[in-house]
């Protein structure tokens, strides 16, 4: 099967008898009112506020196919092997308090079974195994038995997750294929927080018949590469309360996700993700410029590593860019320029020198603008941001340079902090040069090899074994600390949970709807929202407009913001088609692609609540099958505020006035037409 038709496969099996799941549309990489996250990390993200409850307007089954990004330096470096990539895709399918475990299990056996022709003898089962939280999974066990056995396999349950066949062989006969392991592995949550959602979790791995590295002990969830987790079922039964236990959940849901990149390497027969068609033209392209080959008969050589790194990263920046993210020193732009620095830097160590992004962009483009057709749309403005910052990085390369040969050979000698370097380079000196060089691949990016060499270059002095891992050993310490701290500030940027639905936030998320109104309505009609990120403290919102706002305009819309929280309007959810929403008037979140049905959130005042009454039940919901774009806008032309969302929001805007006035903090520009706005809720 080519990946293509895998992933029509997938959709296929879901969509149809007898599961009819409707087709979530895939997202974009950054998420526009959510705060806990710099990139949508799974599949389950945009379906945050439906798994905590709120009503989804496709209904309770639900599917799709997401693109992913994971930007930790924990991950970041994992990349380099057969199996790691940073951007993904996410294979999804969600029951919201719908269908049970048992037939999730079954379904998801004949999914890999009947459509991926996986062989049911290489499966194998991990699940929770209790704790005093919760306890093991014995429902997701015994329905494992029953899944295998209907593909003849008699699949049995062992405490010792050790029990595992030598090879593929002895596994044509292996009876323990279904081992439990603890929270560490098999729980999911996001943040142990209140409210959070969480429970246990079902893995799926195929063995691979391939040991990549040597463990004292071997276990399907192993490090050794030979089994590969092809799939995960989290089972969301539990529920954080306020003093920090677990509680059953009303609305029990399950989550699906598979790695798409994965999967159809194991359905291709490969033993290397960047060996199948999603990657083949690029790994090809890379080859072309570089004059080097990605394997040396069949088998990982001295560049292989780098390529990977390469075709990942590129990969990445595309999607990033594509989603509307530039360039630049905080957040996303920051991990964007990373991505293709890093990609500038390996692409030296296979011996390109010359501008290359752009020729490698334009085979990620062509190899999957069929399932994401934005890529095509904005392909020359990504195009145009990789061949700017590749540029910018050579400069910026090339000014390090100097700067480094003027250092370390200044008269004085003088190392960074001040202190002059001894030829004889004994231990304190090392350490020093070791510091220095992070202080360069941090601010230049520098290579560790390239400082390395560079100083024994122009220092005429080369450096011992001994030497060397001392002045390595003080470099990986330097870049710890800066991974440490690195860490901690994002965990306190972009912390929360499954999505933070504090009162705080709720209560700022619709005082957003109030403000894009207000806007429209003091300012300019024709503002839109360009994007958005909420926290407890604050609202952020971006918008067109090519002026800076005045102050008498800043303090008029201040004014109707808390004017409309005053007058206490009802605050309601209507599920409608997403044609009549449109006609309708409703506010659209940018870069969005939505689903035929659509969640339209209101402000409206009482007459208009008892109208809206008439055509639309106390969920939101249509009474009738036939309502019309004249009628809903009828009912909306009055309202001051309608837009298309997901939630959750206050039920009366005099809930915002529990947490203070409306107030505007700073408006900036933030360029290509673009203005910003803080605001918050203080007394």
């Amino acid at each position: 099967m080519t990946s293509k038709e895998i992933r029509k496969a997938f959709i296929g099996f879901w969509t149809e008898e007898p599961r009819n799941f409707q087709v979530v549309p895939n997202m974009s990489l950054v998420p526009n009112v959510d705060s806990t996250l710099l990139f949508v990390n799974s599949g389950m993200f945009p379906l945050a506020p439906y798994l905590a409850g709120q009503p989804h307007p496709l209904g309770k089954r639900l599917c799709n196919i997401q693109r992913c990004l994971r930007t930790n330096y924990d991950e970041m470096i994992e990349i380099g092997d057969n199996r790691h990539t940073l951007m993904f895709e996410m294979m999804g399918n969600w029951s919201l308090g719908d269908f049970t475990k048992e037939q999730q299990i079954e379904w998801i056996m004949e999914l890999h079974i009947e459509r991926y022709k996986l062989d049911p003898k290489r499966l194998y089962i991990s699940v929770f195994g209790g704790d005093e939280d919760a306890p093991g999974d014995e429902v997701a066990i015994k329905s494992w038995k029953n899944a295998f056995k209907k593909y003849g396999v008699d699949a049995e349950f062992s405490e010792d997750i050790t029990d595992i066949p030598k090879n593929l062989e002895e596994g044509k006969n292996w009876k323990n294929r279904i081992f439990p392991y603890p929270k560490t592995k098999n729980w999911w949550e996001r943040a142990h927080a209140v409210g959070e959602l969480g429970g246990s979790s079902s893995e799926m791995f195929y063995d691979r018949g391939v040991i990549e590295i040597e463990q004292d002990k071997y276990h399907i969830n192993d490090d050794s590469g030979r089994f590969i987790e092809i799939g995960n079922n989290v089972f969301m039964e539990y529920k954080l309360d306020k003093n920090m236990k677990w509680q059953i959940l009303d609305q029990k849901n399950i989550d699906f996700g598979g790695g798409f990149e994965r999967v159809t390497m194991i359905v291709q027969g490969k033993n290397d993700i960047f060996e199948t068609d999603i990657y083949g033209t690029i790994i090809g392209k890379i080859e072309e410029i570089s004059g080097k080959k990605y394997k040396t008969n069949g088998k990982d050589n001295e560049f292989t590593e780098s390529f990977r790194v390469i075709a990942d990263h590129i990969r990445a920046a595309v999607f990033i860019l594509a989603d509307g993210i530039k360039p630049s020193n905080k957040d996303q732009g920051y991990i964007l320029r990373r991505f293709i620095r890093r990609m500038v830097r390996f692409a030296k160590k296979i011996g390109i020198e010359r501008d290359f992004g752009k020729e490698v962009a334009e085979e990620v483009v062509k190899a999957l603008n069929y399932a994401y057709p934005h890529l095509k749309e904005n392909e020359i403005t990504v195009l145009e941001e990789i061949e700017k910052e590749e540029r910018v990085f050579k400069h910026t390369l090339s000014k390090g340079l100097k700067e480094f040969g003027t250092i370390i050979t200044s008269p004085g000698e003088i190392s960074k902090n001040g202190k002059p370097f001894n030829k004889t380079m004994v231990e304190p000196e090392l350490i020093e040069l070791g510091q220095l060089l992070f202080y360069f691949y941090e601010t230049y990016g520098f290579p560790f090899e390239l400082g390395i060499e560079e100083f024994q270059n122009v220092r005429n002095f080369q450096l011992g074994d001994l030497h060397f891992r001392i002045v390595e050993d003080a470099f990986k310490k330097e870049e710890e600390k800066h991974r440490e701290a690195s860490r901690k500030g994002a965990e306190q940027k972009f912390k929360g949970g499954l999505a933070d639905h504090s009162e705080e936030v709720v209560r700022l998320h619709t005082a957003h709807h109030l403000l894009l109104a207000s806007l429209q309505k003091i300012v300019n009609p024709c503002i839109k929202q360009r994007g958005s990120n909420i926290t407890g403290e604050r609202l952020r919102m971006d918008f067109n407009f090519d002026r800076k706002l005045t102050d008498d305009e800043i303090k008029r819309v201040e004014a109707l913001v808390n004017e409309k929280i005053e007058e206490g309007l009802i605050v309601r959810r209507l599920t409608m088609h997403k044609g009549i929403a449109e006609k309708a008037g409703a506010q659209m979140e940018f870069g969005i692609k939505y689903p035929d049905l659509v969640t339209v959130y209101t402000t409206v005042d009482t007459e208009i609540n008892e109208r809206i009454n008439r055509f639309f039940n106390e969920e939101g919901d249509a009474k009738t099958g036939n309502l019309l774009a004249k009628d809903v806008t009828a009912l909306l032309e009055k309202t001051f505020s309608k837009e298309f969302c997901g939630g959750p929001h206050v039920k009366n805007t005099k809930e915002l006035g529990k947490s203070g006035k409306f107030k505007i903090l700073k408006e900036e520009n933030i360029g290509s037409g673009n203005r910003r706005i803080k605001a918050t809720l203080a007394k």
